[in-house]
């Protein structure tokens, strides 16, 4: 119990702020655009060729281990690096600039880099969630006016909703677990002043520091952080009256 105690006073929520910070930087823009190639890959009106190349191209980035992914981010974006000389050799700037010197630019980063491993998986399962509806839906739509945004608002994403569900969980469990990138992107410091600082690597410190009862503690608060995230997530995702009887039926009680 001391160890449980012990890290409500550290900075035990600061680093819980950092990783939220670093999840919602990263998954937001995944999903939104994952939603958005989703629907046009799979919309035959739109007739784009060549969908195959474009779901191999998206999903490298997915093979791509993280940690050499942040050693090629860390070699790019350093001061040395190709990324300051370009910007330099065209006249963009005169001095080289520390990407990995500010919260903003370090965090950036961390989430770009999440962003980009992680979009093609969740297109490619947005992809298949779409397609699993029937066409006669969308050609119902069509036939009463729908416009595209009502088509996707009012048809494919209350369809799809079970997909999100697991794509929203599963971000959750991996954004709390998220270690790797920003480990390596700032040599394990949490740079600067430990803004990039997230649980698993507050975890890891303990750890190498062989203080086993409050790793062991950190542990069980992300079981229960991720527990009751997850489950809100399931609450608000999940449609238990999917034909609407249950509404039906509360509207006719009332006008009883």
């Amino acid at each position: 119990m001391e160890n449980y105690i012990s890290l409500l006073g550290s900075d035990m929520l600061k680093y819980a702020a950092n990783t939220l910070i670093l999840w919602i930087i990263g998954f937001i823009p995944q999903i939104v655009i994952a939603l958005v190639l989703a629907e046009w890959f799979v919309d035959a009106r739109l007739k784009i060729h060549g969908t195959q190349f474009f779901k191999v191209v998206i999903y490298l980035p997915n093979l791509i281990m993280a940690s050499a992914f942040a050693m090629l981010f860390f070699t790019m974006f350093s001061t040395n690096g190709p990324v300051n000389s370009i910007l330099m050799s065209i006249g963009l700037t005169s001095q080289p600039i520390d990407f990995l010197g500010s919260a903003l630019e370090t965090r950036s980063l961390v989430g770009f880099m999440n962003f980009l491993m992680w979009f093609g998986n969740s297109t490619i399962m947005l992809m298949a969630a779409i397609m699993g509806i029937s066409p006669d839906v969308f050609e119902a739509s069509e036939l009463d006016g729908c416009n595209s945004f009502q088509r996707f608002f009012y048809i494919t994403l209350p369809q799809i909703r079970p997909v999100l569900a697991y794509t929203l969980i599963t971000a959750i469990i991996g954004g709390l677990q998220m270690f790797d990138v920003p480990q390596i992107l700032t040599n394990g410091q949490g740079t600067p002043d430990r803004t990039s600082m997230t649980l698993i690597m507050f975890l890891n410190s303990h750890l190498k520091s062989r203080n086993y009862g409050m790793a062991g503690a950190l542990s069980v608060y992300l079981f229960i952080v991720s527990g009751i995230l997850c489950f809100f997530v399931y609450r608000m995702t999940n449609n238990d009256d999917p034909d609407g009887s249950k509404a039906a039926a509360k509207k006719q009680q009332r006008r009883g």
